[in-house]
């Protein structure tokens, strides 16, 4: 009792972050003084000066325009794919649906080794569909498919899949045990039982998560583009590389009111769906 008072929980692991940290810039050899030195700051500011003021030509707005479309394109058809991706892999990733759980019933030591097999390799796929970064899945399918957009629509398909797909069996595994158990007793099956009794409990906290992986799709779909995966990014890029610093201030304008547009659309959603 003297231990935990003298060290509480909480601080201790406040400490034990702190020591990570620490040693994390040690590590890295990271010298912080460079960011906050007189060069750097004012670089820094000659580069925000240089950005001042926005390229507002009609000929470069319409190509914005168009990329800006096709970002916003690309963000919803890589998150509809992921859904079906992860609607695809949750069912087989469920332990509490699989594996003496609640919909499990009686099962043979042969069937519940193979219930865990497929529980177990389900996991494994998602695992390695979200471990892999957007960008690399866009490098890969560009090799694949070629440059543009369908690239990008297949990157953020694979790696949001594997978000959701997590996410979804996490949710559905945690839903409050106490109505599933009542819809069992009466002899209900195992269909009547998921969708009676599980998927009501999980379906807000579902789509709220699969709204969230979409606000962050527009962002990454803006930056697929910097790989040749289609979208505003390849603006970008093609502005950095040629220092045109107005067109930057531009697409940043355009991408600052797309995310925020996505975000009140996303907040409106969640109020009527949720």
């Amino acid at each position: 009792m003297d231990i935990e008072r003298k060290c509480p929980p909480a601080l201790t692991v406040i400490v034990i972050l702190f020591l990570i940290t620490v040693l994390s810039i040690k590590g890295l050899d990271l010298d912080l003084s460079l960011l906050f030195s007189t060069d750097a700051l004012k670089q820094i500011l000659s580069y925000f000066y240089d950005l001042y003021p926005p390229d507002l030509s009609g000929g470069f707005l319409r190509e914005a325009l168009i990329a800006s479309v096709e970002t916003l394109a690309i963000s919803i058809m890589g998150t509809f794919f992921a859904i079906i991706i992860a609607i695809a892999f949750t069912p087989f990733a469920i332990r509490t649906m699989s594996v003496g759980g609640w919909l499990s019933g009686e099962q043979s030591t042969k069937s519940s080794l193979l219930r865990s097999f497929i529980v177990f390799i389900s996991r494994i796929v998602l695992n390695v569909l979200r471990s892999i970064p957007e960008l690399i899945w866009a490098i890969i399918f560009i090799l694949v498919v070629g440059l543009g957009p369908f690239a990008g629509v297949l990157a953020l398909a694979l790696h949001t899949g594997g978000v959701l797909g997590k996410l979804y069996a996490d949710v559905l595994e945690n839903v409050d045990p106490g109505p599933v158990e009542s819809i069992a007793s009466t002899g209900a099956g195992r269909m009547k039982i998921f969708f009676y009794g599980i998927l009501p409990q999980a379906l807000p906290q579902c789509l709220s998560y699969t709204l969230y992986r979409w606000e962050m799709n527009i962002r990454g779909a803006a930056i697929l583009g910097f790989v040749g995966a289609g979208g505003i990014g390849l603006l970008f890029y093609k502005s950095i590389s040629l220092f045109h610093s107005d067109r930057v201030l531009t697409l940043i304008i355009i991408v600052f009111i797309m995310v925020n547009l996505v975000d009140n659309l996303s907040l409106f959603l969640r109020k009527k769906l949720l």
